[in-house]
């Protein structure tokens, strides 16, 4: 999923981040909010002004919220830079976090998925239909050199991706409970993503291009 591409990235002529980091970077603040959905109660009674929050999902939010200003913040300590794309997710995340909480109220906090994802869908796919720009490459130009052919298709196929990831959330928080939906998010869309980016390295391999020639 979007929120999820190259948190950690490091700029050219910077020291790469450790794989292992740079994972626990990415999916954190995602694991973060499943542990404290599941034991909400838990941390209710060591963390006072959590228990104000009420329900599970409240102080799951509250939870996300601070993982992902911490992992955007040791993002920028460790490389100095933060990628456009989880930089964006990130304000999406604590506007619609803030939103939940403040009104009290999850619907902000479950349609954030679909709001970053159609939204990258939308600029991916724009941007190459209409601009003939991939911002794709924007994202992982650091880890890997394909021609302009390779660009189009994976832009095209990253771009509908997301699409699909933004219907099925639509799909799960309107059709099932809380913490069914909170557990595919981390469960569920990590799997997926992880699969569907494996999927695409034949692609990938077949349009790789020389550094020197790119």
């Amino acid at each position: 999923m979007a929120e999820n591409l190259s948190i950690a990235e490091a700029p050219k002529g910077k020291p790469a981040v450790n794989p292992g980091l740079k994972l626990a970077l990415e999916f954190g603040p995602l694991l973060a909010f499943f542990f404290a959905n599941a034991r909400a109660e838990w941390l209710s009674e060591r963390i006072t002004f959590l228990g104000a929050l009420g329900e599970p999902i409240f102080v799951a939010t509250a939870i996300f919220m601070a993982a992902t200003a911490i992992s955007l913040s040791l993002s920028w300590l460790l490389t100095r830079t933060i990628p456009m794309m989880p930089l964006i997710s990130g304000v999406v995340v604590l506007i619609f976090g803030a939103l939940t909480l403040w009104l009290h109220n999850d619907l902000f906090i479950k349609i954030k998925p679909t709001i970053i994802n159609g939204l990258f869908s939308v600029l991916l796919l724009g941007g190459l239909f209409i601009f003939r720009v991939s911002l794709l490459r924007y994202v992982f130009d650091t880890a890997f050199r394909i021609d302009e052919r390779g660009w189009h298709k994976l832009t095209i196929r990253w771009g509908l991706f997301l699409a699909g990831m933004a219907v099925l959330n639509e799909v799960l928080w309107r059709n099932f409970s809380t913490d069914f939906w909170v557990a595919f998010k981390v469960w569920g869309n990590m799997p997926i993503t992880i699969a569907f980016t494996l999927s695409q390295m034949p692609m990938i391999m077949r349009h790789s291009i020389d550094p020197d020639e790119s």
